[in-house]
């Protein structure tokens, strides 16, 4: 019956799945998709943090390369990231070893985006990263 819920009604495969895990009932339970699915909200953490980051570096190119639109909103959703970030890192210590490839990433998306959001050339923006982490996460730090 697991494997047909897993396919069909995923929320009750994971209730299943939990009180077999919880009686101890280790060899009904459903192990290989069970990993899967840790293995999987593993993933999602990491693009959780693409994502936030993603945000904070578009607003801080946005913040350096259009400081005449500066404005309380982009100063509060870089705020705001900043915040989150450090938070989803506190819970989640083991993304900070995958630090450089999530702000390369996250950093590529957001100089996709920055061009559409600006109305800039794709060829204002550095292709790489111009912060360090620590300048990205520093609050007192404001890209002229």
């Amino acid at each position: 019956m697991s494997a047909s819920l897993y396919d069909h009604d995923f929320y009750a495969w994971a209730n299943e799945q939990a009180a077999l895990l919880r009686s101890g009932k280790l060899s009904a339970a459903d192990i290989e998709n069970i990993a899967e699915e840790i293995e999987s909200m593993g993933k999602a953490e990491r693009r959780e943090l693409v994502s936030r980051l993603t945000v904070l570096l578009l607003h801080l190119l946005k913040w350096q390369f259009q400081p005449e639109r500066r404005g309380a909103s982009w100063e509060g959703t870089i705020r705001v990231q900043r915040r989150d970030i450090a938070d989803h890192l506190d819970d989640n210590p083991s993304l900070k070893s995958k630090l450089p490839e999530t702000i390369s990433r996250a950093y590529g998306n957001a100089a996709i985006l920055a061009p559409g959001e600006t109305e800039l050339s794709k060829t204002t923006f550095p292709q790489t990263c111009p912060w360090s982490f620590g300048q990205i996460m520093d609050e007192g730090f404001w890209p002229e």
